[in-house]
């Protein structure tokens, strides 16, 4: 427990996807840790389903529909949710999560308040709101004033803080701090489900989990897949969803593979089925982390991966798998295919993983590391257990 709690806002999307994921985890471990939380999104976050610690409130941000606009209002809806919730819950400190909009929300909220109500803004960067809709010239103007009018900015890896630092040229403005893992939930032996359920006796088991957008290279994933089924029979669990899901059953149909292809939709059971895989397949080109191939190593499964973004961070080649360049599903497939070959080495590489993960992204870390800023913004002294 720490000795002066605090009282924090969280705004967040409340999907599967890893900004939501990492938001929602954070605001878990710092309830535990005495704070009490606030979350604000336009439903409760997925992984609050069924946690009702009393230190964690939800507040839905409700959208207006007017025949005038083209869609609901959002942005304004949420900054002015956000300015309520900071009144009536005294915030200390409020924490955003994606630059555009919440960000411009946080900026906004803060100006419909008089000056001595408003708190600082703590705006964690994730890797697309900067990449894509950060770089877009027309959006750019809108994150770069988000950005400006932060109190202090986090980046999920040193390859985003480096995009950032490029794109808008806040370099010194700019603190790293790792995702996290709950280390406790993802496990080697978390899994109730049967193997047998998912892959028949001797074939291998490949796994793929992701938003389905672009970035993830879901074509690669299949192409990958296509490889290893050649040499070794296996079978190729898809988990999630999005709009590249329809084009990567597609091409496994043409490849042959729908018989060997199984899309689950989204599972909030994904920690039990990690550990029944034996490769995890990350192809992705521009992961501002990589939260699903630190879940795989915490699970003891190697990753198959491309050697780009903030992947190179989470795990080394050749130690917690194989990273091979962006593209080359021929490389990824072989690099596969020789670990389904090498049962010992692919256990040396999970143990490895597992190791990694406890060592540099484990909750015991990385929570004290943002109290540590949410003290040192608000200019109080650092209290930690």
């Amino acid at each position: 427990m720490i000795e002066s709690p605090l009282s924090i806002g969280i705004v967040c999307y409340p999907t599967f996807g890893g900004s939501g994921a990492v938001a929602s985890g954070l605001g878990q471990c710092l309830a535990r840790r005495g704070h009490t939380i606030h979350f604000i999104s336009y439903s409760r976050p997925f992984r609050l389903l069924c946690d009702n610690h009393p230190n964690i409130h939800h507040h839905e941000i409700d959208t207006m529909e007017y025949p005038l606009f083209l869609g609901p209002l959002y942005a304004i809806s949420c900054s002015v949710r956000i300015a309520d919730i900071i009144r009536e819950a005294n915030l200390d400190i409020l924490h955003v999560h994606y630059a555009l909009p919440h960000a411009l929300c946080a900026y906004l909220a803060n100006e419909m308040l008089n000056p001595s109500e408003r708190v600082p803004i703590v705006t964690t960067l994730h890797g697309t709101d900067i990449t894509l809709i950060g770089n877009s010239p027309a959006f750019r103007p809108a994150v770069k004033l988000g950005l400006d009018k932060s109190t202090l900015l986090t980046c999920v890896s040193h390859w985003l803080a480096d995009r950032t630092c490029e794109y808008f040229d806040i370099c010194d403005r700019l603190n790293v701090i790792y995702n996290f893992i709950d280390t406790d939930l993802y496990t080697p032996d978390a899994s109730t489900l049967e193997r047998a359920d998912f892959a028949a006796e001797g074939e291998a088991l490949l796994l793929h989990v992701s938003n389905f957008r672009p970035v993830k290279r879901l074509p690669d994933v299949i192409r990958t897949f296509a490889r290893v089924r050649e040499a070794i029979p296996a079978h190729l669990l898809l988990v999630g969803d999005g709009p590249e899901l329809p084009l990567a059953l597609n091409l496994a149909a043409e490849l042959g593979l729908s018989d060997h292809v199984t899309s689950l939709g989204e599972r909030r059971d994904i920690h039990e089925i990690f550990p029944l895989a034996d490769l995890f397949l990350f192809p992705s080109d521009g992961e501002s982390f990589g939260l699903a191939a630190a879940e795989s190593l915490a699970s003891e499964v190697p990753v198959i991966g491309a050697r780009a973004g903030g992947l190179p961070e989470v795990m080394n080649d050749g130690e917690h798998g194989r990273l091979c360049e962006v593209g080359d599903t021929d490389a990824m497939g072989d690099a596969a295919i020789a670990l389904l070959r090498d049962p010992e080495a692919r256990r040396t590489m999970g143990i490895a993983g597992r190791r990694q993960v406890l060592g540099r992204f484990s909750p015991d870390l990385i929570v004290p590391t943002y109290e540590r800023f949410y003290y040192s913004t608000l200019n109080r002294p650092v209290a930690l257990a």
